[in-house]
């Protein structure tokens, strides 16, 4: 189901814009820290790059586990596997349209598959909108508002 309207802003993004709507934000020591749990092995064959390496899928697979730690446990194994197939997938269908030049349906396929990709790392929690609501983001300061208040400490001094 489709949702109108705009996106919501990530939580980063409020942090740093000094929260222009004032509305209360998730406190970082509100956030649990999930068991972090050692990587599962992909539970069906991924491709295969050149030399015996890690295909495109391996890759991701490798990056999601590393990089999700914090949010992702075992009930997203299987999710995790669909994407890693539709970016070996993706990658055959690149070299194919490459191959045999450009045919607007593989071209169409492969921006499809290329959104269904986006959307299932987006389920995993993968971009600033979905991290911030599982609650994992954080806020780094930006050094002209460090700066500005340091100057602004300053002149109250004197």
């Amino acid at each position: 189901m489709a949702t109108t309207g705009r996106k919501p802003k990530p939580v980063e993004q409020k942090v740093r814009t000094g929260n222009p709507g004032k509305r209360k934000l998730p406190a970082l020591a509100a956030v649990q820290a999930l068991p972090v749990q050692r990587m599962p092995e992909p539970h069906r064959p991924l491709m295969r790059g050149a030399n015996d390496t890690d295909g495109p899928g391996a890759k991701l697979w490798r990056m999601i586990w590393e990089s999700g730690a914090p949010w992702l446990n075992s009930v997203d194994v299987e999710l995790a596997m669909i994407v890693c197939e539709q970016t070996d997938e993706r990658a055959l269908l690149r070299e194919r349209l490459f191959r045999s030049g450009l045919d607007w349906r593989d071209r169409a396929a492969l921006r499809m598959l290329e959104k269904q990709i986006t959307q299932s790392l987006a389920q995993l929690g993968f971009t600033p909108t979905d991290r911030a609501r599982l609650g994992t983001f954080s806020a780094q300061a930006d050094p002209l508002d460090e700066f500005r208040e340091r100057v602004a400490a300053k002149r109250n001094q004197a």
